[in-house]
């Protein structure tokens, strides 16, 4: 067994694991008697007790509506609130806050881009995304479409998982008006090169939304120098807590695009005879926002920037290194997606096993996957299977806890064999 505390090479910084799994008080206990592996990060990241502790903080020391409270406790919670924006903000290096609307998660972020992009379609038009999407960046495409006349176009991808550019390039013309697409795949953790296909749309006038949601775990983003005009992603697959994500749009954008939702905070003046809007970002916030949650998402930011953010993409390249080197030793086994440059995510088979059986054996030996379409049924389709399994390793994963998986994998493939 190797240990991700020491370095593994006198050039890679160490990364003292065993440190960061104590900030993480759920990967202490026991699943089925067994200690819980945990590697199904890329459906919800788990919590370090920084982002526990600061939403509890906020409930007992602070809570209060946010704006307009005159008040203490207004004042608290606004200053943590907006607070919170301002790191995602700086975490994004985005140009201003106004840029910055809190969204239930990635699949709001997107639904409010589309709907507010749709006065600006026509039938004809073409919005171009990728083969590996998401549903979340696929379904309210077609939503708008199917309303507007305008039709969703899928860019092709490889066998080996990476999308295929003489596609894009071939489909991208003077018809395509938006183009959407992952900045890293969910299903085969491929890293898209968003920066020249972000530059090739831009070329054309063509408006260009990313779907971050599994990049943002990985790296950090800056939003100014991928020139994207929409960046989406969800507080929980970044550490943070469930039901909130962000919307980054550039702000000249969003001032052009009417309001998602109607209600409080999003007005500036309400009659019966017309109603105005309020300044960015608040346009886009009707309703009492999420505090506690934007607290903790902030909370999980300040952790993430106290790492060392080189050491941490060390530690996870290593986890996925060690896995790749151990798929030979379980018979059958095949891997979805083999791009050259993937952060730690593996879906795979193994011939005469259903993913779904795969991951009950595996639960009862205390270990954690993610089986079944990922929300990618096209990319299902183009692999020709029902599904797979997804292992998926965050920074506060160890060498041992993929050993582990493979043992369980060998074990599981011998009962079946």
């Amino acid at each position: 067994m190797t240990d991700l505390s020491v370095a593994n090479t006198a050039n890679q910084p160490a990364f003292d694991v065993d440190s960061i799994r104590r900030d993480f008080p759920i990967l202490s206990q026991q699943v089925n008697g067994k200690p819980l592996v945990y590697l199904d990060n890329g459906a919800s990241a788990q919590k370090p007790a920084a982002v526990l502790d600061a939403m509890d903080r906020y409930y007992r020391e602070m809570h209060s509506n946010v704006h307009r409270g005159a008040h203490t406790l207004g004042d608290r919670a606004t200053a943590a609130f907006e607070g919170a924006r301002e790191t995602v903000r700086s975490f994004l290096n985005a140009e201003s806050t106004r840029e910055i609307i809190w969204t239930r998660g990635t699949t709001e972020a997107i639904n409010l881009v589309a709907n507010g992009l749709a006065p600006r379609l026509r039938a004809g038009d073409e919005i171009l995304v990728t083969h590996m999407e998401h549903h979340a960046n696929i379904v309210p495409w077609q939503m708008v479409a199917e309303r507007t006349g305008a039709k969703v176009v899928p860019i092709q991808v490889t066998p080996a998982g990476e999308l295929d550019l003489d596609s894009f390039h071939s489909l991208l013309n003077d018809r395509t008006r938006v183009l959407a697409l992952t900045h890293v795949s969910n299903v085969l953790g491929t890293v898209n090169p968003v920066m020249e296909l972000v530059g090739e749309a831009k070329k054309r006038g063509v408006l260009t939304l990313l779907d971050g949601a599994q990049a943002v775990p990985h790296y950090q983003p800056d939003v100014q120098a991928l020139d994207c005009d929409f960046y989406v992603f969800s507080s929980h697959k970044l550490f943070g807590p469930t039901g909130i994500g962000v919307l980054y749009g550039k702000a000249e954008l969003l001032e052009a695009m009417p309001p998602y939702q109607g209600g409080g905070e999003m007005i500036e003046r309400v009659s019966f005879e017309r109603t105005t809007w309020n300044v960015l970002p608040y346009k886009f916030e009707a309703g009492t926002p999420a505090i506690a949650e934007a607290v903790g998402l902030g909370a999980a930011i300040d952790y993430l920037g106290r790492l060392d953010r080189q050491a941490m993409e060390a530690a996870e390249s290593a986890l996925l290194a060690r896995a790749n080197d151990l798929v030979a030793t379980v018979p059958g086994m095949e891997i979805i997606g083999t791009a050259a440059k993937k952060v730690p995510v593996m879906s795979f088979k193994i011939a005469g096993l259903h993913p779904s059986d795969i991951g009950t054996l595996l639960d009862q030996q205390g270990i954690a996957i993610r089986t079944g379409h990922h929300c990618a049924m096209p990319l299902m389709d183009f692999y020709g299977v029902p599904g797979t399994a997804r292992a998926s390793f965050a920074f506060y994963n160890t060498l041992d806890e993929v050993e582990q998986l493979f043992t369980a994998l060998q074990k599981i493939q011998r009962l079946f064999a």
